[in-house]
C-alpha cells in the first residue's frame, strides 16, 4: 500500500488532487485486504470451523489421494474482493501434509481451478485420527498463497492459517462421515461459523 500512498503525496504535491485523491482509495482498499478481525466460536468443540470468509458455490463429494483414501466431502468457498482475505484452522490437530503446488492463475470459480491454479493443500490429523484438508486456491487476481503452517505443528481450531493475496477460493475437504451443516449459497466467517459435525 506504501507504493499508492507516496504517490497519493506526489500527485498531491504536483497539483493534481482528483489523481492524488485515487491513489489514496486504491492505498486503503489494499489494506482492507489484509485486515484480520478477531473472531471467537464457543460453540460444541467438535465441530469443523470455516477456514475462509465468503460465499459456498459448491458441495460434493471427491477423491483427494493427496489428502488421503477413500472418499471425502469438500465444501468451496468464493472470496469475493470484500470477503476477509485470512485463513484460520478449521480443527485442532497436527499438520501432516503442507504441500505448495505453483500453477495457472485462471478464475476461482470454474470447476477446474483447484486442480490447475497454485495452491496450497495443509492436512490435519485430529486427536481421533480423522484427516481434514483446507487447500488455498489462487485466482485470476490473486498473486500468492501464503500458508505459515509446517508439517509437525500442533494447532488449535481458529488459529491462523495463511492468507491468500487478493484471492479467490478455499476448498475445505471432510471425512464423509461427518454432517454438512451449510448449504451452497451461503455465506461463512471464518474461525466463526460451524460448517459441519461428525456423524452419529
Amino acid at each position: 500500500m506504501l507504493p499508492f500512498w507516496a504517490a497519493a503525496g506526489g500527485l498531491a504535491l504536483l497539483g493534481h488532487p482528483g489523481w492524488a485523491a485515487a491513489a489514496l482509495v486504491i492505498g486503503l482498499l489494499v489494506l482492507l485486504f489484509f485486515r484480520n478481525p478477531r473472531r471467537e466460536f464457543t460453540g460444541d468443540g467438535s465441530q469443523v470451523l470455516a477456514a475462509a470468509d465468503g460465499r459456498i458455490t459448491g458441495i460434493d463429494t471427491l477423491e483427494d489421494p493427496e489428502v488421503g483414501p477413500g472418499r471425502f466431502h469438500r465444501v468451496v468457498t468464493f472470496l469475493s474482493p470484500l470477503d476477509v482475505h485470512v485463513q484460520r484452522s478449521p480443527v485442532s490437530g497436527v499438520v501432516v501434509v503442507g504441500r505448495f503446488k505453483a500453477g495457472r492463475k485462471i478464475a476461482a470459480f470454474k470447476r477446474d481451478a483447484g486442480s490447475v491454479n497454485e495452491n496450497h493443500l495443509t492436512v490435519l490429523r485430529q486427536p481421533s485420527g480423522e484427516l481434514v484438508a483446507v487447500r488455498q486456491i489462487a485466482g485470476a487476481v490473486a498473486r500468492r498463497v501464503v500458508c505459515h503452517l509446517r508439517v509437525g505443528d500442533q494447532v488449535e481450531r481458529g488459529q491462523l492459517m495463511g492468507l491468500i493475496k487478493f484471492g479467490s477460493r478455499v476448498d475445505l475437504l471432510l471425512p464423509l462421515s461427518y454432517r454438512i451443516l451449510v448449504r451452497e449459497g451461503e455465506r461463512l466467517r471464518t474461525g466463526e461459523t460451524p460448517v459441519a459435525e461428525p456423524g452419529p
